[in-house]
């Protein structure tokens, strides 16, 4: 494998010597239809931002594969770690999407300015981006990669914000067709119907049926969606609204840990659908409800689910007050039932089966308004944000029979016992305030700060041993100081500092101040501190005609890092042992480019070089946990990304690789996962008028073209403090090579 220090110096040297020679390449003029092929194509690195932000445009998402998660057409952009066990990266237990070292949960998710809350697995205040909408709908992404901006709507965004956009619809009336074919009997319909421009408006309404076997064991992992987006136009007035739904069946891949692997194979699976075999099992290795106990009863279980209903509806209102002013207001409804299903034996069900059918049982019942104003006043924008949310989130964990009949498709019902439920209520309030001023022509700087409050009501009402009470994570000056200097028209540089707070998660699982015991909770109510970041970073960008780059470097101060330790095996379901680890430094360098080689040929590199340590030593109990100066968990140093694509309008295509180098998956950094590289690569043709179509278009895809054998998802069941013996069950091997095909008309 190649070292990689080899294409990280390839990038930087890159980044130097490409745009001079973009410049001196033939005539420095462009034309409107050079930079709207340069625009299809390129990834856009926040000229005039006061911060790092990289965005992708609509072109990006229309040419990823059909059905691929958002975030995986996002993770080719600098510091981003994006895995996932199947192929399209929508299985929602193993997705993972980290930035600069911060984990899924401590970044800021929003579609069309609506909060996704942290997109967790089992979320209790949003949805993930794949449930949200349909990524054929999805029109643009930014992210920024330290600050966010102020006004974002979110509760954990200490390592900013990833914001995305729906498409409008189109302003004629037009049909769009879809029909995707795979491996593992993969198959994704999409339908869209756009109404064009009439008296009431425009919209579009769009219909995704998918469907696809798992790469290894038995099972489906289903997908319904329908999207509905309307647009109205009144004067310089824009009123939008729209409604999507999902309902989501996913059936699990087993946990595996080194150990497994080396035992079994990267392929071994959960039982289903043999019952037979998981009633043996856990006869002879489990014993009666665990009476009598060996290892491998935890190597393989009957099976497990994830089961998600959702509903997202939002309305906004996009004024302009005056020629200087604009206000937007977007009010905001989401509902959400879900199941996590997980067959067990270590309870028994009623009849004697040595295995029962455990639940962790959710219900979100969220509402809010984001409300943003704008003037422009001489040289200064001052911009004034509100943020309100009242959340009503519940949560139990129930037993159900198990029996040869037991569905994973279908939520169980007559529980034979409640274990523990919960009632969440959180409200959730911010204020933002700033000002951006141009102090000179080249020079722009800018000020302003937040105020978040949250605060959480958990009412146990099943249950012993669990904590009820509130708390509450607040602080009323969170500042945002930026800076701008225009070097030259195709050059400048900025800097950045800002504050964020992380809030605490209402919920009886996860790192939760009510996932542990009542004493537990007791214990810590008083002195808790929310999570909290400081971030500087500073940055040049460059661009001009054919390319466009961006180097930035960052230091992040943590305080009061908050991490959850699973006690036990994660079926068994104990309380975990919260631990505020205290400080985590990470220090990085980030580059991007991307520029065109020839009309239509373009290429895309990101490199992303980053130490992320933990400052102190952690005392559970009466034994301290070595691990200041170790590696933050899942944080690869070393990341390197690079795709070259090719569109002239009519054939098209690209082929990426992504190399990412070993991550740690325990604490005391003596349990890793080694670095792999994969390569992907797609190849399609568009005609035009085609018999009563618009447009026909075929594309082909491959993932993992090599058929490598990695280890994609670390900390599935959480990571450990040790484990040295590589028995801790927490790990997800990715898809092998996996092929796509989509035929797509429009009418």
């Amino acid at each position: 494998m190649t070292h990689p220090l080899k294409p990280t110096a390839l990038v930087l040297a890159l980044s130097l010597a490409l745009p001079a020679f973009a410049q001196t390449a033939g005539d420095t003029s462009t034309n409107a239809t050079e930079r709207a092929e340069l625009d299809r194509v390129t990834v856009t690195v926040g000229r005039g931002q006061l911060r790092s932000v990289q965005s992708m445009s609509k072109a990006e998402f229309e040419n990823a594969v059909a059905g691929a998660s958002p975030l995986a057409t996002v993770a080719r952009l600098p510091g981003v770690n994006f895995q996932s066990a199947d192929g399209l990266g929508n299985y929602e237990w193993s997705t993972r999407f980290t930035v600069r070292g911060f984990s899924q949960n401590q970044i800021g998710f929003t579609l069309d300015d609506v909060p996704l809350g942290d997109m967790s697995y089992g979320n209790f205040n949003g949805l993930h981006i794949s449930r949200a909408i349909s990524s054929e709908n999805v029109g643009r992404a930014s992210l920024s990669q330290g600050a966010g901006a102020l006004e974002t709507a979110s509760s954990s965004n200490l390592a900013g914000t990833l914001q995305f956009y729906s498409t409008d619809p189109e302003a004629a009336f037009g049909v769009r067709a879809s029909q995707t074919f795979g491996s593992d009997s993969a198959r994704r319909t999409f339908l869209r119907v756009d109404s064009g421009d009439t008296a009431l408006g425009q919209f579009y309404v769009s219909y995704t049926d998918q469907s696809a076997d798992k790469w290894k064991g038995d099972g489906k992992q289903k997908l319904e969606q329908w999207n509905l987006k309307w647009v109205k136009a009144i004067g310089e007035h824009r009123v939008s609204a729209f409604l999507n739904t999902s309902r989501r069946q996913e059936v699990d891949y087993q946990d595996l840990s080194l150990d497994l692997i080396k035992r079994k194979g990267d392929k071994l699976d959960n039982f289903y659908p043999d019952f037979a075999a998981a009633v043996k099992a856990a006869n002879t290795l489990c014993g009666a409800n665990g009476s009598t106990y060996v290892a491998a009863c935890d190597d393989q279980y009957y099976a497990g689910a994830g089961l998600r209903n959702d509903e997202l509806a939002g309305l906004t209102a996009d004024l302009r007050l005056a020629p200087n002013a604009t206000w937007k207001t977007t009010a905001y409804y989401h509902h959400n039932k879900g199941r996590g299903l997980w067959f067990t034996p270590y309870q028994a069900s009623p009849d004697g089966t040595p295995i029962s059918e455990r639940t962790t049982e959710y219900g979100i019942q969220r509402y809010g308004v984001v409300s943003n104003a704008e003037v422009e006043l001489g040289d200064h924008v001052v911009k004034a944000g509100v943020w309100f949310e009242d959340n009503d989130f519940d949560q139990a964990r129930r037993f159900y029979a198990a029996s040869p009949a037991s569905s994973v498709y279908q939520f169980p019902s007559n529980p034979f016992l409640t274990q523990w439920q919960y009632a969440f209520n959180t409200k959730t309030s911010q204020f933002s305030l700033s000002d951006t001023w141009a102090v000179a022509k080249d020079l722009t700087v800018g000020a302003g700060f937040k105020s978040l409050k949250v605060k959480i009501d958990g009412q146990l009402e099943v249950g012993t041993g669990m904590p009820s009470g509130s708390i509450t994570a607040k602080k009323n000056f969170l500042p945002q100081l930026g800076i701008n200097y225009r070097l030259s028209p195709s050059q400048e540089v900025y800097g950045t500092i800002a504050r964020n707070m992380r809030a605490y998660q209402a919920a009886a699982t996860g790192t939760s101040p009510f996932a542990t015991t009542t004493a537990g909770f007791n214990a810590i109510k008083g002195s808790l501190q929310p999570e909290t970041s400081d971030t500087f970073e500073a940055g040049w960008r460059t661009g001009g005609r054919g390319y466009e780059g961006s180097v930035s470097a960052y230091l992040v101060n943590f305080k009061n890092r908050l991490l959850s330790v699973q006690q036990g095996t994660g079926i068994q379901g104990n309380p975990v042992v919260l631990s505020n680890v205290g400080a985590v430094r990470t220090t990085g360098l980030e580059a991007a480019l991307s520029f065109r080689l020839a009309p239509g040929l373009t290429w895309y590199n990101s490199v992303s070089l980053s130490k992320s340590t933990y400052r102190d030593d952690v005392v559970s109990g009466t034994t301290t946990i070595a691990i200041s100066g170790k590696r933050v968990a899942d944080a690869p140093d070393t990341m390197f990304k690079s795709q070259l694509g090719y569109d002239d309008g009519a054939l098209f295509g690209n082929v990426g690789v992504d190399y990412m180098s070993k991550r740690y998956y325990s604490y005391t950094n003596d349990a890793s996962v080694p670095d792999r590289t994969l390569v992907n690569a797609s190849a399609g043709y568009r005609m035009k008028n085609v018999s009563m179509l618009r447009e026909l278009s075929l594309q082909a895809s491959v993932n993992n073209l090599l058929g490598k054998h990695y280890i994609s998802t670390i900390g599935s069941n959480g990571f450990t403090n040790s484990d040295p013996t590589g028995t801790y069950a927490t790990l997800l091997p990715g898809a092998p090579r996996q092929f796509y095909v989509t035929l797509t008309g429009k009418f």
